[in-house]
């Protein structure tokens, strides 16, 4: 790496503008940072050795010249707001309604909206935010970030720490804030000082030049910005996992205890009762509603008990459930433990819960009764032995009973909203079975000549609660981030990095230059109030001269 050394004797890396030390323009650099044709220096990074300016020859360096540049940063964030706004034309994936016809993406997209659904698909936008490329996308947003930040951040540190009161006229002269004063002698110098110092500048001084500098930790915002924004992105990327992040949903029926998705056998919950209510018909703040509803709910909510599994670890085993939780899951107001959310997504009235039957002579008009059975509709049995000899088996079931475009029996859903069964009735003693079809209005003799008949006695129903269970472990470092990113705003919006050097010349002559990064008025009011009784001479604005 070759060295730059400058008149004052000062060794310089490579690349570098604007000397370390006197701040004198190093002639054959100045093109880096634009002052080859301007008046004014650059001061955005005091002239520091950028490696992504200084070092062009390995793919290394052509990487890191790549992503440490501010266009290509920002090229990428619009990619990735374009690629999240395809994301929102239809609902992701996780968000399709339980009602619809298929969870199937293949079946729901292009049977909700057609040919476009169906592009939406296949073009991979129906998981968008978790696909392979779009995590890429947002993982070379964080590099393009970190290298931006390091190639900017720790030249410029190295400037900053090892600035020098004494500079070169060619720096001071140069700087948008600059006067030359006579006839000013060391008293005047002293009142100077003495109002930076009230202003809170904080003053070095070194063979009898000045420094007077206030608010450098300005200078750090935008990194402390990058900061924040990565461990935001590092967050998003997490959340893509199961082990930061899990996202379920079940419907639990009236009474039954089941284990919840998600959590490893470790949490079981028992749905308790199911509460729905409805506004009032005659209330006119809803008529228009009711115009298209039969009913709106006021409140539905679920009472449930939690239970931990004690031994979850050991396979095979029956869990030992120990109540954990309970509570009332309502619309905003979910049930929380240990790191899992419950929410109170949805429902389902009068499901059937079980359906009893009995057998008669088909000829017989009285329907005496031959023998009874009851089929438990979440768990049938294949076979049920009656008392009088008779037996039944279960031959097909359909929960969902639907036909299809084929003239075929078929379920559309697995819950019995609309059951259906084929069975097979074995008389005493016989090995003959005869079967039927049997459906809520539905009584078929598959042959005709059947002997005996199967008629529905009753039914029983429940209702179902739709609960999403949510984990997100990455909800901390989101905030951590979003808050270290607000503090690098604060930062960088409310305070300003101001610095006024004063230097004696050899012919008694005072030079006085300041450069601030923002507000500039504000640093020519201090230097205003600080000359006052003095024949030091008001600094000028030489921003007309740069341009």
């Amino acid at each position: 790496m070759n060295k730059i050394k400058c008149e004052c004797g000062h060794i310089n890396p490579e690349g570098t503008v604007l000397c370390e030390a006197c701040g004198k323009p190093i002639e054959e650099n100045q093109h880096i940072d634009g002052n080859d044709e301007k008046k004014l220096l650059n001061m955005r990074y005091d002239g520091s050795a950028r490696r992504s300016q200084t070092y062009r020859k390995s793919i290394i360096d052509k990487i890191w010249s790549f992503f440490s540049s501010v266009k290509v940063g920002v090229w990428l964030i619009i990619l990735a707001l374009i690629a999240s706004i395809f994301g929102t034309i239809f609902p992701q994936e996780q968000f399709i309604p339980q009602e619809a016809v298929s969870r199937d993406p293949a079946i729901f997209y292009e049977d909700r909206y057609g040919i476009w659904g169906l592009m939406y698909y296949q073009l991979g936008f129906h998981h968008m935010y978790s696909s392979y490329w779009f995590i890429t996308l947002i993982a070379l947003i964080g590099i393009s970030l970190v290298i931006c930040s390091l190639d900017r951040f720790v030249p410029l540190f190295r400037a900053l720490r090892n600035q020098k009161p004494k500079k070169h006229k060619k720096f001071l002269s140069r700087q948008r804030l600059y006067s030359e004063s006579i006839n000013v002698d060391d008293s005047d110098v002293d009142k100077l000082v003495q109002g930076l110092k009230n202003s809170r500048y904080k003053i070095t001084e070194e063979d009898g030049q000045i420094l007077a500098e206030k608010g450098r930790f300005s200078r750090w915002g935008p990194y402390v910005n990058h900061i924040g924004l990565i461990i935001i992105l590092i967050a998003a990327i997490l959340r893509t996992t199961p082990i930061m992040f899990t996202e379920e949903y079940m419907w639990v029926r009236e009474g039954e205890q089941r284990v919840i998705p998600g959590t490893n056998n470790q949490y079981y919950i028992e749905n308790k009762d199911f509460i729905l209510e409805t506004h009032d018909r005659n209330d006119e703040r809803f008529q228009e509603a009711f115009l298209k509803e039969e009913e709106i709910a006021s409140n539905f909510q679920t009472d449930v008990v939690v239970y931990e599994a004690k031994n979850a670890d050991v396979v095979g085993a029956e869990p030992e459930l120990e109540p954990i939780l309970e509570h009332s899951i309502q619309m905003n107001n979910p049930a929380k433990f240990d790191r899992y959310t419950l929410y109170q997504q949805g429902y389902q009235l009068n499901e059937f819960e079980n359906m009893s039957f009995h057998i008669h002579e088909a000829d017989d008009s009285e329907e005496k009764s031959l023998g009874d059975f009851t089929i438990d509709l979440s768990n049938p049995e294949s076979v049920y032995e009656l008392d009088s000899g008779f037996r039944v088996e279960l031959t097909n079931y359909y929960p969902d009973y639907i036909m299809t475009e084929n003239g075929n029996p078929a379920s559309e859903t697995d819950f019995p909203r609309n059951p259906a069964f084929v069975v097979t009735v074995y008389p005493p003693d016989s090995e003959e079975g005869e079967v039927s079809f049997l459906g809520v209005g539905r009584n078929i003799d598959a042959t005709g000549e059947n002997q005996y008949k199967v008629a529905i006695d009753n039914a029983e129903f429940r209702d179902v609660s739709g609960i999403a269970i949510s984990s997100d472990r990455t909800l901390p470092y989101f905030l951590i981030g979003a808050i270290i990113f607000m503090i690098g705003v604060s930062q960088g919006m409310y305070w300003q990095h101001r610095r006024v050097w004063i230097n004696k010349q050899n012919d008694n002559s005072l030079l006085v230059a300041a450069h601030t990064n923002k507000n500039w008025h504000g640093i020519k009011r201090d230097i205003e109030k600080a000359i006052e009784d003095t024949n030091v001479t008001m600094v000028k604005d030489q921003q007309e001269l740069d341009d």
